[in-house]
């Protein structure tokens, strides 16, 4: 897994291209601010070890949470980060029991729309904390 972290003041999507008909339709723009931005991408290899993968993904989304001071994290899929790329139902299906978890630890948690390119656009602090790259 691929994970880049990114603390944003102020973290805007718009849905514009539906890319994987099968996961739900979404048209609305959204705004979130004060929040982690996490682009994520699960590898191939990630299916092998989903409980794994699943725990570190949520322990390092609450160490870089920490590192902000902030409970508020977006799940974006950015499946650019690696040349390996597990399926999107997997995918999917990941970032769904993250979001279950982090809840359930106080933390407010929101997807961005899956199977869609977005236009984006985010504000984001120039200090060291604000970016954070994992690979596990």
């Amino acid at each position: 897994m691929k994970l880049l972290m990114i603390y944003t003041e102020d973290f805007f999507f718009n849905p514009t291209v539906k890319t994987l008909e099968e996961f739900a339709d979404a048209t609305e723009p959204t705004r979130y601010e004060k929040c982690l931005t996490a682009f994520i991408q699960a590898e191939l290899e990630d299916e092998d070890n989903a409980e794994k993968t699943e725990t570190k993904l949520v322990k390092n989304l609450k160490w870089g949470a920490g590192k902000n001071d902030t409970k508020r994290i977006v799940l974006h899929s950015f499946a650019h980060l690696s040349e390996s790329k597990a399926s999107p139902e997997f995918t999917k299906q990941m970032f769904d029991k993250a979001q279950v978890r982090l809840t359930g630890s106080g933390y407010e948690v929101f997807q961005t729309p899956f199977g869609y390119f977005l236009d984006l656009e985010l504000k984001a602090p120039g200090i060291s904390q604000a970016r954070l790259f994992k690979s596990f």
